[in-house]
């Protein structure tokens, strides 16, 4: 036998029981803190909305939606930051989420008169919305991008697009407690537009920050 048998032999017989969850333990505080930091910078920069319209309907489809493509997003990041995994569920659950998001917002521009849908389309913040959830969103993206450095994704361009949808959603998530847009097909566009925005910049610099 020789030294490098002996060595791998060694490695083998002391390696001990793999840790579990590996991924989950090292991305789960990330999202937790880049949520908190963008719900930060929601209240600092803009202020929360008033509890009566933190309660209504409106905020939560914006939280639900940016929840649930969160989740989704959550797990193709967990899945592309190891090697070899499959990712075909969770992209099309990503694309799920999208897709419900707009035919919600889709329905309700259906039910709205004529004359006011440019107006729920484009809300007063249409033009900032998309830059300033991107904002929100950066914190996330970086601690994501940091914690996958740690792991094994060999795909760097599509794991960093998944954690910037992932950034994308959390900032969405924050943003939308201070957003005074009440509208589905706003938030269908222009959420989106800001969340994929986010992925855009996760795929462009993934795979430098990732490369290893």
């Amino acid at each position: 036998m020789n030294n490098t048998d002996q060595l791998m032999d060694m490695l083998a017989r002391n390696a001990g029981a793999a840790p579990r969850a590996v991924v989950a333990r090292r991305l789960a505080p990330v999202v937790l803190l880049g949520l908190l930091c963008s719900a930060a910078l929601a209240w600092g920069l803009m202020g929360l909305l008033p509890a009566e319209e933190l309660r209504a309907p409106a905020t939560w489809v914006k939280l639900g939606y940016a929840a649930a493509l969160a989740a989704a997003a959550a797990l193709l990041t967990g899945r592309l930051a190891r090697p070899l995994a499959r990712a075909a569920v969770p992209r099309w659950l990503v694309r799920g989420a999208m897709a419900a998001m707009l035919l919600v917002g889709a329905v309700a521009l259906g039910l709205t008169p004529t004359e006011d849908r440019l107006g729920a389309v484009l809300g007063q913040t249409w033009l900032l919305c998309p830059w300033t959830l991107m904002a929100f969103s950066l914190p996330a993206l970086a601690g994501l991008l940091w914690a996958l450095r740690g792991l094994a994704p060999t795909n760097p361009r599509q794991a960093g697009w998944a954690s910037g949808l992932l950034a994308g959603a959390l900032g969405a998530m924050g943003y939308a407690l201070a957003c005074p847009e009440s509208s589905s097909a706003f938030v269908a566009i222009w959420y989106t537009l800001g969340i994929v925005m986010t992925g855009g910049i996760g795929r462009w610099i993934g795979p430098w920050v990732l490369r290893w």
